[in-house]
């Protein structure tokens, strides 16, 4: 009855228009209050939090990932994958695709990867004959890769809240990432064959590979430092950002001569304003998360789905539809402050490794980024595009089944995930 309450009271305050961390931090303040606890225990959970280190992490991705898309570095990437694979059946999807995981490898952020790829892949498909909803879905779900691909900012929130190793979370994500690329290009070669008619692209010449891959080389320099700093322990996630923020004003700045000083402070500023919101949400999120633990909540669910569901396969299709649901109402940082407290005791009480559940859990909250209301890929790419939202939600559909095709692949086999960190 308590849980119904709170999920009543959460969801009522956001049907009123409440943004989503003062709708958490109010009920979290008031379930505190009314069940007799100090109130100081909010700001004492707000201010534990806000040390963490590696939260540090968030905003410097960001400012990598909006220095990199205001200097037009998307554009570089893609002519040179397309140079190598546009001549292929649907070479402009499959080149899109691995430009957004290339991006993703570099940015951790999945409105970023979709809005710098989309911004030169969009009108160049389209142009080239491609059916307009099948552009809108694949961009939309490209950019998903964002958020799964390593760096992720999802990763780096659920392993704070966790306090599961980072890094291995990272590991844990190339398996479920490359797999995911692979079932997109497969789709996309096979959508191109059978159902679409549209331009070919003349393969290039050696000379025009060989000058493409020259101007992309410094963006897969910087992403073979990141990753590979990591990996390596060369740097902590934190300090790969730091270093990765460095590089990108290099690159641009200095490399490429494509970032203003105009373009420097609006990617600032647009950092700024996506850490603010961060911050906000994971203030609100712990003010929230310390009052249901303080009510037992998480036990009480954990015991309620032990007593009533017997297998892991049932909790996983429970879970699913949860986060499904879930997505219709919070965003991707939302989804995974409140409900992995919640759900990740119940999960590991059916066995589940809690590395190879951030995973799951990712790969679902990248369902949400594709599905309306609030998906926020689906508004870049219609904002990209000036299509309607219509054309781009139904676009996203046949992606939506492969990611969830995914999600089966990663219950069937769970050293998709869990071999690079544990077993190499």
């Amino acid at each position: 009855m308590t849980v119904a309450l709170i999920l009543a009271a959460l969801f009522g305050l956001l049907l009123v228009g409440v943004p989503v961390a003062y709708a958490l931090g109010s009920l979290g303040l008031a379930m505190l209050v009314l069940g007799g606890f100090s109130p100081l225990m909010a700001p004492q959970a707000i201010l534990s939090t806000m040390d963490g280190f590696i939260l540090l992490a968030v905003p410097l991705f960001l400012l990598m990932s909006n220095v990199l898309l205001k200097g037009g570095v998307g554009r570089d990437l893609f002519a040179a994958v397309q140079a190598w694979v546009g001549h292929w059946p649907g070479g402009l999807a499959v080149a899109t695709i691995l430009s957004c995981g290339i991006f993703a490898a570099i940015s951790g952020s999945s409105v970023a990867t979709a809005a710098t790829i989309g911004t030169v892949a969009a009108p160049e498909m389209i142009a080239r004959g491609y059916n307009k909803r099948f552009v809108y879905g694949l961009l939309a779900a490209g950019g998903t890769l964002g958020i799964l691909i390593p760096p992720s900012i999802p990763l780096i929130i659920y392993g704070f809240v966790t306090e599961e190793s980072v890094i291995a979370l990272f590991m844990a994500g190339i398996g479920p990432g490359l797999g995911l690329i692979a079932l997109f290009i497969v789709y996309s070669i096979l959508s191109a064959r059978f159902l679409q008619d549209y331009t070919p692209v003349p393969a290039a010449s050696w000379n025009e590979r060989r000058n493409a891959s020259l101007r992309a080389l410094p963006s897969i320099a910087l992403a073979t430092v990141i990753l590979g700093g990591i990996y390596s322990g060369a740097f902590t996630p934190t300090e790969a950002a730091a270093i990765g923020f460095a590089m990108s004003l290099l690159i641009t700045g200095v490399i490429l001569r494509s970032l203003s000083w105009a373009k420097l402070w609006e990617a600032m500023m647009a950092s700024m304003a996506t850490t603010v919101a961060i911050l906000l949400i994971i203030a609100g999120a712990k003010i929230f998360g310390k009052a249901i633990t303080l009510y037992r909540i998480p036990q009480e669910i954990s015991v309620m789905i032990s007593d009533n569901i017997a297998t892991p396969v049932g909790l996983i299709l429970l879970v699913s539809v949860v986060l499904l649901c879930m997505g219709l109402v919070f965003e991707a940082l939302s989804m995974v402050l409140i409900m992995t407290p919640v759900l990740l005791p119940a999960a590991m009480g059916m066995g589940f490794d809690p590395i190879w559940f951030g995973i799951y859990m990712v790969i679902m909250v990248e369902c949400a980024l594709i599905t309306p209301p609030v998906g926020l890929n689906l508004y870049v790419i219609q904002s990209v595009t000036r299509s309607s939202l219509t054309d781009v939600s139904r676009g996203t559909l046949p992606f939506l089944a492969l990611m969830l095709l995914m999600v089966a692949l990663l219950y069937l086999w769970p050293d998709l995930a869990l071999y690079i960190p544990f077993k190499l």
